[in-house]
């Protein structure tokens, strides 16, 4: 999925939030629109900031395909806030922690140095695979979230995985009654990092291109 969320759509010159994650952002299994990225795009717009929010997420993704994928994407859409919600799909596959937790940190990086300001979004994974390998890839996320300087979500489906009847029948994808609360999981993060209308740095400059003498 790679959508700039048709309702509610900002300004053409408004800043870009970029969410880059897995089927859990990309409304796997539930009407379009109905997501968490959306929902979120639409209490921006109604909370009375400017920013179009970007949806790059891929059903199935894992850290290396995101990792592949992101230039491109940095280079497009140059977005003032990156969310990087991808792993799950690491542990389910087996994927060593190294190579998520060292792919994971190459984003960050990438975003940062493109001018973006990050956001990384925490997971769990159920305890059947063991407990010390569910406890290091839960703190993974809070780890490199302290030692960058990024934003952080502790866990993206806090309030909803306690609800067996809020997922669809594999258990592992969210209802679209869901994705409210997943939103509410996202907003507090996000929120202080927006600007209002007419603040941000492009619109700044050129505002004082525009005055005489500048």
């Amino acid at each position: 999925m790679l959508t700039g969320t048709a309702a509610n759509a900002a300004s053409s010159d408004a800043p870009t939030i970029l969410v880059v994650g897995d089927s859990l952002s990309a409304e796997y299994g539930i009407a379009r629109g109905a997501g968490w990225v959306n929902l979120m795009q639409q209490t921006i717009t109604q909370s009375g900031f400017d920013y179009n929010v970007v949806n790059a997420s891929i059903s199935g993704d894992t850290t290396s395909g995101g990792r592949s994928r992101l230039a491109p994407l940095l280079a497009r859409y140059r977005p003032a806030i990156t969310l990087i919600e991808l792993g799950g799909n690491d542990a389910l596959r087996g994927i060593p922690l190294e190579l998520t937790r060292s792919n994971l940190r190459e984003m960050i990086a990438a975003a940062r140095k493109a001018g973006s300001q990050v956001i990384v979004v925490g997971m769990r994974i159920p305890p059947n695979y063991g407990p010390d390998y569910s406890e290091q890839f839960f703190t993974m996320f809070s780890t490199l979230a302290k030692q960058e300087k990024t934003g952080y979500v502790p866990f993206l489906l806090a309030g909803v995985a306690e609800h067996q009847d809020w997922f669809q029948p594999d258990q592992i994808h969210p209802l679209a009654k869901a994705h409210p609360q997943i939103l509410q999981n996202v907003w507090p993060t996000v929120k202080p990092l927006l600007k209002p209308a007419g603040k941000s740095p492009a619109k700044a400059a050129e505002s004082r291109s525009s005055k005489p003498g500048a």
